[in-house]
């Protein structure tokens, strides 16, 4: 996304494009596929806030389908028991709060936060002073023990956080927590996948650039600095080399981490000390689909409030010893539940962590056959406490399994998006780092990983770094700065400080650019470009 929305910028602003993809196709980590008879992301399937996010206006534009879940989330116990409604709640809504005064806290208290305390550790503090022992007041008939469960239970909700950034919530910085906030606004659900959102931000690029697919770049060389002279060499894998006026890297954060020795000369201390810091995730998806959506049924249902909608936890099992030996949380939604014609029998598991590593290593490289068998092993004492199942109704049994493997992709960097884990010191200035890029050698860095502060690890951030770095090109070379709604927030940016860059990548998308008039950025495009061109609605749009 950032490198297609870099190069949109620039070919609007009269620059000559080439995108190098390392793949066989655009879009890198926004992807989709039909295996299981039906669309569905294999990449990003949320927008993370709807206030003036320029992702929620794409999806309005191209019509793509979005949901907002019901807030509700039926959860199971460790020993498999749905838990009381009204308990369930009250615990998940009491999760939310302290969610929320952690990001305050960590806003408002960073500079003194260790770096060694985790979200966790904010938990287990606020458990204490919520649920303590011993009692301050007996008189409400509350007891010791029924406080050290209410204690545990809250702390083993609070692992579901990890899902949102990969890896479990004892790594999470309290420290830089606040670098995860989003924009504001709903987190809606993209049921009508990314296709059409990346098909509107590809069209001009495909239109206008030199899309060169199956290009993947090993090196990257800057024979001179500064604006008086010489171009950055790319190689590609067989030892194809092309030159270029400015390089612009979207390669994933966790393929810059293990490729630093890719740029010539090497990388700063200071650049490759942030690239180091910045952590990476480890979220997959597993999709499971059935015959029918068993779990709806024409029964009452036995789940609270008469219905079965959106998340459902199953917190620590202990009931599967053989498969889940670690008791890892799991979590799915129910795509049964979205609008039609997106509604359909199957269920999303979301995975993180070690549990993530141990399911893509488990089924990595299997025939189908197998592939489902170990799949239908781990995920069988889950959904069959669903509602309605029974071990001899063909409706209950798996038709497929769709599960994803980025920590096995090299071309995703071997993981997901950037996150924020403990020990890290100086995460705002590792990202602005990283934002910066190497402009005095033509070279600059954009993605998820290099967005605004609000956007990091989100597509809207990869959308605005791009857009960010293309216009920071376009001021390179006396090109006019548009200030007036700066990453689509109506903020002002002082120069110099346009968080992000964008559009090449040795992995997945280079974008680089060439210049015939470098004074003259305005130079008219190519007339073969369609008149037609679509809608422009970012910041630097006239």
């Amino acid at each position: 996304m950032a490198g297609l929305r870099c190069a949109e910028v620039l070919i609007k602003n009269g620059v000559k494009v080439t995108i190098l993809e390392g793949r066989n196709r655009i879009g890198g980590r926004i992807h989709q596929s039909s295996k299981l008879g039906h669309s569905v992301d294999l990449g990003p399937n949320w927008i993370h806030g709807t206030e003036n996010n320029p992702i929620m206006n794409l999806a309005t534009k191209t019509k793509t389908e979005i949901h907002s879940w019901d807030i509700r989330s039926i959860v199971f116990d460790e020993s498999g028991h749905l838990m009381d409604e009204k308990r369930s709640t009250f615990f998940w809504d009491l999760m939310w709060t302290i969610i929320n005064d952690a990001f305050k806290h960590s806003n408002n208290e960073a500079a003194t936060i260790s770096d060694s305390e985790s979200l966790y550790d904010f938990f287990v503090m606020r458990s204490k002073d919520l649920f303590p022992i011993p009692l301050v007041d007996t008189d409400k008939g509350v007891t010791t023990n029924q406080q050290k469960e209410n204690q545990a239970l809250l702390l083993k909700m609070a692992q579901s956080w990890g899902a949102f950034v990969g890896d479990p919530v004892d790594r999470q910085s309290l420290k830089f927590f606040w670098m995860e906030e989003c924009c504001d606004g709903e987190n809606l659900f993209v049921p009508g996948t990314y296709k059409a959102i990346l098909d509107c931000v590809s069209k001009l690029p495909l239109l206008a650039a030199d899309v060169q697919l199956s290009k993947r770049v090993i090196a990257i060389e800057s024979q001179n600095s500064g604006n008086d002279g010489g171009q950055v060499v790319v190689t590609i894998e067989g030892g194809e080399t092309q030159s270029f006026d400015e390089v612009v890297m979207t390669a994933p954060l966790g393929w810059l981490k293990r490729n630093k020795n890719a740029f010539t000369p090497p990388l700063s201390p200071r650049l490759t000390k942030a690239i180091d810091s910045i952590s990476y995730g480890h979220l997959e998806k597993v999709y499971v689909t059935f015959p029918k959506a068993f779990w709806e049924g024409s029964d009452p249902s036995p789940l609270p409030n008469d219905g079965y909608s959106g998340f459902t936890h199953w917190i620590s099992p202990t009931y599967a010893p053989d498969t889940n030996p670690h008791a890892w949380s799991q979590e799915c939604v129910n795509i049964a539940a979205c609008p039609a014609p997106h509604a359909h029998p199957t269920l999303l598991f979301y995975l993180y962590g070690d549990c993530s590593i141990y399911i893509t290593s488990l089924v990595h490289n299997t025939i189908t056959s197998a592939h489902h068998s170990a799949l239908k092993s781990f995920f069988l004492p889950y959904f069959s406490r669903l509602p309605h199942y029974s071990p001899t109704n063909p409706d209950c049994q798996p038709l497929a399994f769709l599960s994803t493997e980025w920590q096995k992709d090299e071309l995703a960097g071997y993981g997901s998006y950037c996150n924020f884990q403990v020990g890290l010191t100086e995460g705002d200035a590792d990202i602005e780092v990283m934002r910066h890029g190497v402009p005095d050698r033509r070279i600059w860095l954009a993605g998820e990983h290099t967005a605004p502060f609000i956007a990091l690890g989100t597509v809207t951030g990869a959308y605005w770094a791009g857009e960010g770095v293309a216009q920071r090109i376009i001021e390179t070379y006396g090109g006019k700065r548009r200030d007036e709604q700066t990453w689509g927030r109506g903020v002002e940016v002082a120069a110099g400080e346009t968080s992000a860059a964008a559009t090449a990548t040795a992995t997945t998308a280079t974008t680089t650019t060439t210049t015939n008039k470098p004074t003259t950025m305005a130079a008219l495009i190519d007339e073969t470009i369609p008149s037609e061109e679509p809608a422009c609605i970012g910041p630097w749009c006239e």
